[in-house]
Parts: C-alpha cells; sequence; structure tokens
C-alpha cells in the first residue's frame, strides 16, 4: 500500500503523545518529505489546555513544515462532516473528510474510531506507534527511546500498548 501523498494530517491524540512523551519536535523529522497539518478543529480541540496552546503555537511559529490549515468543508464534504459527528469527536471527523477530500495521510490512534471509515475511503493512517517505528527504523530515536516514549504517554494518562518497537509489525509504507 504505497503512494506517494503529500501532507499529514494529525489527529489531537497524535499531538497529545508527542506533547506528553516530550518528543513533539521531532514529529516533523521522521518524515521531513511531508508537510504536517494541524486542522483548526484539531488546535481548537487541544489548545483548550493553555500550556498547550503556547506550546503549539511556539511550535507553528519556528516550523515551517507544521502548519495549521482552516477546515472549510462545503457541499457533500459539509455533510460528511456532519454525518461523522453524529457518531464520533469534531477533530476526527473533520481529519477523516479533509484527508478523504485531499488524499492526505492521517495520523490518529484512534483505531476503534477511524479504522472502517479511512478502508472503506482509501485513506492511508499513520498511529503514534507507527511514528515511533519509522523514527527507530530511521534512527532518529533508539528501542529505549520508543519504551521511555510509550511509558511517558501511558504515565500521563494516555492510552498507548506496550509495545518492543523492535517488533512491532507496521502496516503503512511511506
Amino acid at each position: 500500500m504505497e503512494l506517494q501523498k503529500t501532507k499529514i494530517v494529525l489527529d489531537a491524540d497524535v499531538i497529545i503523545h508527542f506533547i506528553e512523551a516530550n518528543r513533539f519536535s521531532l514529529l516533523p523529522d521522521i518524515f521531513p518529505e511531508y508537510e504536517y497539518v494541524i486542522l483548526d478543529v484539531v488546535y481548537n480541540e487541544v489548545s483548550k489546555n493553555p500550556k498547550t496552546r503556547t506550546f503549539l503555537d511556539n511550535f507553528l511559529h519556528h516550523f515551517p513544515k507544521l502548519k495549521q490549515e482552516k477546515f472549510d468543508p462545503k457541499g457533500e464534504s459539509l455533510k460528511e462532516y456532519f454525518l461523522l459527528q453524529r457518531t464520533l469527536g469534531r477533530g476526527e471527523s473533520a481529519c477523516m473528510v479533509y484527508c478523504r477530500d485531499n488524499r492526505d495521510v492521517l495520523g490518529s490512534s484512534n483505531l476503534r474510531d477511524i479504522k472502517d471509515y479511512c478502508s472503506r475511503n482509501n485513506i492511508i493512517y499513520l498511529t503514534t506507534l507507527d511514528f515511533l517505528y519509522y523514527a527507530y527504523c530511521r534512527k532518529k530515536m533508539t528501542a529505549q527511546e520508543c519504551s521511555e516514549f510509550i511509558q511517558a504517554v501511558i504515565d500521563a494518562g494516555s492510552k498507548l500498548p506496550r509495545t518492543d518497537i523492535t517488533r512491532y509489525a507496521c502496516s503503512v509504507y511511506l
């Protein structure tokens, strides 16, 4: 499943995981050939915490590969967005419709909410563990650093499977 995409659209959970593990600055370096996008809907969701807002604003200002974009669906896409919001959050819904419309890659670990929709709409997605896998393979992080990342996220109260990254089976090839 190898397709060239132009952007990686980040959902709230991936952003929060990388902030919790104090590795957000690494995120744009994992796939340096891609632009990273945070939709305004997701930005507003994660920025309810003033500390997170300040943190993201700083990165958006200093990292040109990380951009905030307005999510402004029209016509059928707007209907699809509202339909998805009946059962999913605003951020996931916006990211999936955006990726479907633009053929971009979704960065989300919320598999229960995104997996079926992404499969039906041929949307490639990366979970937090997929990002870690690529960081490990591309020598951006060691196996120990990946383990520490996972533990930091769990310690912060977020959900992430305890996984040995050296044995992780990533199914996405970018």
